[in-house]
């Protein structure tokens, strides 16, 4: 890593805020990205946020509850002067103003470097979903984007290959983890520091300045809020960053993913509340459909069907995207569509074209109604997406699309989706539940798995899929059969018995395979619905 700047601007800070304990030291190589200054500014924001955000994820367990006893989202009363008001959001920086395909993935150097050199418009390295949070892969991340930020960021294998930055890379944004998510190695007062404040205050700190030198500027993508309050709590810590900072306030620039329900009602609210600084909303699909899930979880009348057939044509997403679409224009915001996760399958051309065409049909969708930019998660899907939104856009983006003909009602976004359960989709979701949190008890948080690149949102729909067929009256294979505990008990165990012999006996006895069907066991069984799968998992990893 090449050293920072022993001078900057936030040495200057003073003030009582303790330093923080690292309960784990970053390894020898990220010492430097740690100044006192650094420290110090991760203490003030520790002490100044840990309790607000112990409030908000509080308030998100009472909404949930209300859920539980019969209640819906729905858009708020007291903020329909937000909504009514005409109001737009800061301008957007020139080289954030074309995003029609972004590419995403996890912060380890060979991904950071190829996703890069992609042709992608934007690369979203992704400390969140995509990256399993050991703390060496949360540093060696930090490592990895101070050098890439620098254009010094290289990778020699062992055989040899060489990996390197080319010419005009993709413009660069972080995503940090999100509210519910801990970093544990690091404590203020006894507390641990929330894992989005740490990584975004890391990255900012040592980053910012030389974005900004650059000509592009510090950018993050703020995953899984449910309330415009939680948008609220990220401008106040951007705004005391870029303070320690000395940079002008709304230099720091956010686009915010909507992929949970109760934030679809509020996306006028988020925009607001980060007005200053938020460019855009992308919709979070895989999320999205795990959390209605999740808030439905209690609602016998919402039971999804298989995850293959809950695609963005079931009305409930439709309307979500169109509204997004609607909701961003008129705010002067970008609408960035969601995740095409399909992977090129070598050796099977029929397949093959049959999964590029779905690709093909998705973003066609996007760019028609609308959408700004879209998000591949395989190279070899860029050229596709990139051709199509080329054809439907007039200019650098589709801001100029108003989309006045939408109307979106509350029950439009609550209506469940008709379909079967099938024994392929139970099987489907266990299988890949296993071997998802296999990979990312391993460290691997990015999987690809039946030729699609799965993530942490991909095993949220499976186990949580899993869970809700058991407990309601809806969950019945398309033979009539129920879906119980004795069932999924013995069919998890055909399927992990079936991962065995396909990976062999070595893999499988150093792969977690065992350890991730306990996890799916645990949380398929409990009578309480576990919020998030990482956490379980997160107290599973040193």
């Amino acid at each position: 890593m090449n050293q920072p700047s022993q001078q900057h601007p936030s040495d200057s800070l003073r003030g009582d805020a303790p330093l923080p304990q690292f309960l784990s030291p970053p390894e020898e190589a990220a010492r430097p990205l740690f100044s006192k200054a650094m420290l110090n500014l991760l203490g003030q924001l520790g002490r100044r946020y840990r309790a607000r955000v112990d409030e908000l994820l509080a308030a998100r367990k009472e909404r949930q509850a209300a859920f539980n006893a019969g209640e819906v989202p729905d858009f708020d009363p007291a903020t329909e002067s937000i909504r009514r008001d005409q109001w737009t959001v800061a301008p957007i920086p020139q080289d954030l103003r074309d995003r029609r395909v972004e590419i995403t993935g996890p912060v380890d150097r060979k991904m950071i470097i190829n996703a890069l050199n992609s042709g992608a418009r934007v690369f979203m390295a992704d400390f969140e979903d995509s990256s399993t949070p050991t703390w060496a892969n949360m540093i060696d991340g930090q490592v990895n984007l101070h050098d890439a930020v620098r254009r010094s960021i290289e990778l020699t294998q062992p055989d040899g290959k060489r990996y390197k930055l080319e010419a005009d890379p993709a413009v660069l944004i972080v995503r940090p983890r999100g509210w519910h998510l801990d970093e544990k190695h690091i404590e203020v007062e006894g507390r641990a520091l929330p894992g989005g404040i740490f990584d975004a205050a890391v990255y900012l700190f040592n980053n910012a300045h030389a974005l900004i030198r650059q000509g592009s500027g510090p950018y993050l993508y703020l995953p899984k809020l449910e309330h415009w309050r939680e948008a609220e709590l990220w401008e106040a810590v951007l705004t005391d960053i870029e303070k320690a900072l000395q940079i002008e306030p709304g230099t720091i620039k956010v686009t915010v993913l909507i992929e949970t329900l109760p934030a679809v009602f509020q996306m006028d609210e988020i925009l607001h509340a980060l007005k200053s600084r938020i460019v855009g909303l992308n919709c979070g699909r895989w999320d999205y459909i795990f959390s209605y899930i999740k808030c439905f979880q209690k609602h016998p009348d919402k039971v999804l069907p298989d995850r293959a057939q809950v695609t963005m044509k079931v009305p409930f997403l439709s309307a979500y995207s169109q509204l997004l679409i609607k909701t961003c224009h008129r705010r002067g915001a970008f609408a960035m569509g969601g995740m095409a996760a399909q992977i090129p399958i070598k050796g099977d051309e029929e397949a093959n074209e049959q999964a590029l065409q779905r690709v093909r049909e998705d973003k066609e969708r996007e760019a028609s109604n609308g959408h700004d930019g879209t998000w591949v998660a395989h190279p070899g899907l860029i050229p596709i997406a990139m051709e199509i939104f080329d054809r439907h856009l007039d200019g650098p983006n589709q801001l100029s699309v108003r989309r006045e003909d939408v109307e979106v009602s509350a029950a439009d976004l609550v209506a469940p989706c008709e379909g079967q359960i099938t024994e392929s989709g139970l099987r489907g979701n266990l299988n890949v539940a296993i071997r998802y949190m296999a990979a990312w008890l391993s460290g691997q948080g990015c999987v690809p798995i039946n030729h699609l690149m799965e993530d942490a949102a991909t095993a949220e729909i499976a186990r949580a899929q899993v869970w809700q067929w058991i407990r309601h009256p809806a969950g019945k294979l398309e033979n009539g059969r129920d879906i119980d505990l004795a069932l999924v008990r013995a069919w998890q165990a055909e399927e992990l018995a079936a991962i065995r012999e396909d990976v062999g006996e070595q893999a499988f006895a150093d792969g977690h395979y065992e350890a991730a069907a306990e996890l799916i066991a645990e949380v398929t069984e409990s009578d309480n619905f576990v919020e998030f799968l990482t956490l379980p998992g997160y107290a599973r990893l040193d």
